[in-house]
């Protein structure tokens, strides 16, 4: 009888080769993000939002009750982001006020991304592959990597991961993507288990909760799971009843939680816009114009993905807008011309539809549509977006390699495509190791955006810089600058008149408000700016008078009434400025100078009636 042979363990082959190849490849594109966003953690914190986010913000510092309630409340410059503070009160708590420790947490979430959009490009070519195919082979593996890569180092990156104002766009990534990995993995169960028991499908919908709590630009997410949903999951439009079917009524109502989501956070954005005033008006600009600008977002960002040249930190919003004019219609052209060909395309090459729908879903809330400021675009608006395309270039990598598997053309043809790929990587880390020290201060950031794309915004950060300088001379030429291009911008003016008060040139400053109060009649801040010069030039009573005034028109300026009660102390009127200063305190509970004048008040007023100082808080 012969006996039976034993069975041969399986050799290793491509399929064990790819598996070890997924395994070493997320940590390593990780690592790579890092080492060329490193220049950041030099960076210091920034002249753009930064001054108002942190150095003189202290409601966020810590992650005690009084920071978690102001964190849950404020929609400081136009935002929502409670998670994202809590974060930063985090990093408060660690590393002070050093920028370091801010712009090392920044760089890490950014990193992270890297890594989990790495395997969410990985899950998403597998399920892209055809029947049969080589799901888990080098050629994903590889793809994915190159995806991934492409993403992380791009130059338009550079603004969100090194300014650490824009912690909420690194956060708000890495929840949407992990809620996107969780859903491609939740997909694989959804037809055999009931939702209660869909781990995954919870975490992917816990995960988005987070991410509407980072920033509300991701409420375009369900939208995009329907998309991946069609292809490449094939999960929508290719069974028995189609879109209505039982199977696709399942898709739907597992969706239902998530557009829920979406619905609730939009008019608590919108309204954080507009008391950051960040929001211009639907009556500010037309549906042409509005539809102008959405059409031109997306070819700016789609030429900035290929040729990352001229990034600057504001472009600004040219005006008048004329729909037809020919930028506005050669975006049009381009947009027409690449939606005819995903709608070509869509059975042969599905891929290209389905990115370039998410592509414009996702650039949807930050386009013209919801025109949001006096810039046009903005290099941060492509975080998510550029997902989409990252995702295009690997699905090209990976047909490219397939055909090489396919026709077995030879070491060199895979040689030659592997250096491709990393020259393309190296290029772009390169420019983005060199545009990281272009954020590395305000003086270098302005200066930078002087040269490229001038505009009264980057004036008057300018002439704020050399205030600090204390160059006079170039201050009001920024500044003289800045209103010709922007005759119309209450800032400038308030900023220029606060410029020249400092250089004791109390009547030009007073212009300059009398210029913005013209502009705009019912503003609480020109009063205010008014008075501190006025009380610097020795003229109390007319001070007393702005004010009132400043405080009539906004009943919550804490630094309306401490001023106020400044100069009703240095009138002697002792009791009156008690009365100011606590109602400052009853504002603004934790305002330690509204505090100390309030405590030489009382100190003196038992004594005698006395000086305080004579400038008011500025």
């Amino acid at each position: 009888m012969t006996r039976p042979r034993r069975p041969t363990p399986p050799k290793r082959g491509k399929q064990g080769t790819g598996r070890d190849f997924r395994e070493w490849v997320a940590p390593c594109v990780a690592i790579i993000t890092v080492l060329v966003f490193a220049p950041a953690l030099h960076n210091q914190f920034l002249d753009w939002d930064d001054l108002e986010n942190f150095t003189k913000n202290t409601n966020y510092r810590g992650l005690g009750w009084a920071q978690l309630q102001w964190m849950w409340t404020t929609v400081l410059l136009g935002h929502y982001v409670p998670l994202t503070w809590m974060t930063l009160g985090l990093d408060y708590l660690v590393w002070g006020m050093n920028p370091l420790g801010y712009h090392l947490t920044n760089v890490l979430l950014h990193a992270a991304n890297a890594a989990v959009f790495y395997l969410v490009v990985l899950r998403l070519l597998g399920a892209a592959a055809p029947a049969g195919g080589t799901a888990g082979s080098l050629a994903s593996g590889f793809s994915a990597a190159f995806a991934a890569l492409v993403f992380a180092v791009h130059p338009l990156r550079v603004e969100s991961v090194a300014w650490v104002t824009e912690r909420r766009d690194v956060l708000s990534g890495l929840f949407y993507l992990l809620a996107i990995l969780a859903y491609l993995h939740d997909s694989n169960v959804a037809n055999d288990v009931g939702i209660g028991r869909r781990r995954w499908y919870w975490i992917s919908l816990g995960c988005f909760v987070l991410a509407l709590l980072s920033k509300a630009i991701t409420v375009t997410l369900p939208f995009v799971l329907v998309v991946l949903d069609v292809y490449p999951l094939r999960r929508f439009g290719g069974e028995v009843g189609g879109w209505r079917g039982p199977a696709a009524r399942r898709r739907w109502a597992e969706k239902i939680p998530f557009f829920l989501g979406s619905i609730l956070v939009i008019p608590v954005a919108l309204i954080a816009a507009q008391r950051g005033a960040t929001l211009v008006a639907i009556a500010d600009i037309g549906v042409p114009e509005r539809v102008a600008l959405s059409l031109h977002a997306l070819v700016f960002y789609l030429q900035k993905t290929v040729l990352p040249a001229g990034l600057s930190p504001f472009y600004a919003l040219e005006t008048p807008i004329v729909p037809l004019s020919p930028p506005y219609l050669a975006a049009g052209v381009v947009v027409a011309v690449i939606t005819v060909l995903a709608i070509c395309l869509r059975r042969g090459w599905p891929a290209v539809g389905a990115v370039w729908i998410v592509y414009v879903v996702t650039l949807l809330p930050v386009s013209g549509v919801f025109q949001n400021g006096p810039q046009s675009s903005a290099d941060r608006y492509s975080y998510l977006p550029s997902l989409a395309l990252a995702v295009l270039m690997g699905a090209g990598a990976v047909v490219c390699w397939r055909a090489y598997e396919r026709r077995r053309r030879g070491p060199v043809f895979g040689l030659v495509m592997t250096c491709v790929a990393a020259l393309i990587v190296t290029i772009l880390a390169s420019l983005t190791w060199k545009h990281v020290e272009v954020w590395h201060d305000s003086e270098r950031l302005w200066s930078n955006a002087l040269e490229i794309a001038p505009s009264s915004v980057v004036h008057s950060h300018l002439a704020f810089v050399r205030r600090q300088q204390g160059r006079w001379a170039e201050v009001n030429e920024h500044y003289r600058q800045a209103e010709a291009m922007r005759p119309d911008a209450v800032d400038i003016q308030i900023n220029w008149g606060t410029a020249l008060a400092e250089q004791g040139r109390f009547a030009e400053a007073i212009e300059r408000y009398r210029e913005a109060l013209r502009i705009r009649p019912y503003n609480a801040v020109p009063h205010y700016f008014w008075g501190n010069a006025l009380f610097a030039s020795g003229s109390v009573g007319e001070a007393i008078h702005h004010y009132r005034e400043a405080a009539r028109m906004d009943p919550n300026s804490a630094e309306a009434y401490n001023n106020w009660g400044t100069a009703l102390a240095e009138q002697g009127q002792w009791d009156e400025a008690i009365r100011k200063y606590r109602e400052a305190l009853r504002i603004k509970p934790n305002y330690p100078l509204a505090a100390a004048n309030l405590d030489k008040v009382l100190l003196r007023g038992s004594r005698s009636p006395g000086g305080l100082p004579s400038q008011p808080s500025r």
